[in-house]
């Protein structure tokens, strides 16, 4: 069993992350958490719980990890400054503990856009501390994979998307499909050092991953 820390754990796409990672025989779930309130949920599902803050020191977060999914955000409601402390300063942190660690592969949730984030006037601070993340990360020297999907949504996920380099076009994509996406990109050969857009669509998650990979 391969050792996940899921960054985020405690959000919408995270917490579907850990129970796709839980009820999977090949994965071992880590949720980090930030408040200590937080812990009793995940001790339900019988996942162990790192307790740490992406605005602190942590270095010792990914010790023991084989790989990392990262799917932290500020939210929508916060503040520029705290999009840049978590999005931005947080990412990076824990790209450097992962590196510190040794950790084999580092999945990055990023953003449609952050490619371009001028191309955005509302989401530009937010799109542009996903691309210094991103950059971070490529130039690491971490086995990657970084999904940058379109708007998310609630809805069911249909397990059927679209996937390019780049799409060259916007739309929607359920946070389930992106947590499945996440945790495909765990899988030692697929989508390696890829970087991905994401949208619903009309192939197979898995197909459409291997068809990434080639």
């Amino acid at each position: 069993m391969e050792r996940v820390l899921v960054v985020g754990a405690t959000g919408h796409t995270g917490k579907r992350v850990i129970e796709i990672l839980n009820s999977s025989n090949t994965f071992e779930p880590y949720a980090m958490i930030r408040k200590e309130d937080q812990r009793q949920m995940f001790e339900d599902m019988d996942v162990e719980t790192i307790l740490a803050d992406l605005e602190n020191n942590v270095t010792e977060t990914a010790q023991g990890m084989d790989k990392i999914i990262f799917a932290a955000g500020s939210g929508g409601k916060t503040g520029e400054d705290k999009t840049i402390a978590i999005d931005q300063d947080g990412a990076i942190k824990m790209i450097d503990a992962a590196k510190q660690a040794k950790v084999k592969k580092f999945v990055m949730l990023s953003a449609m856009g952050a490619d371009n984030p001028s191309s955005n006037k509302d989401l530009k601070v937010y799109l542009e501390a996903k691309q210094k993340a991103d950059e971070h990360l490529k130039s690491s020297g971490l086995t990657y994979t970084i999904l940058r999907p379109g708007a998310l949504t609630d809805d069911l996920g249909l397990a059927k998307v679209k996937l390019a380099e780049k799409l060259n076009e916007s739309g929607e994509i359920s946070r389930d499909d992106v947590a499945f996406l996440l945790v495909m990109s765990l899988a030692d050969p697929l989508v390696k050092n890829k970087t991905i857009e994401a949208l619903e669509g009309k192939e197979s998650i898995k197909n459409a991953i291997i068809d990434m990979s080639k």
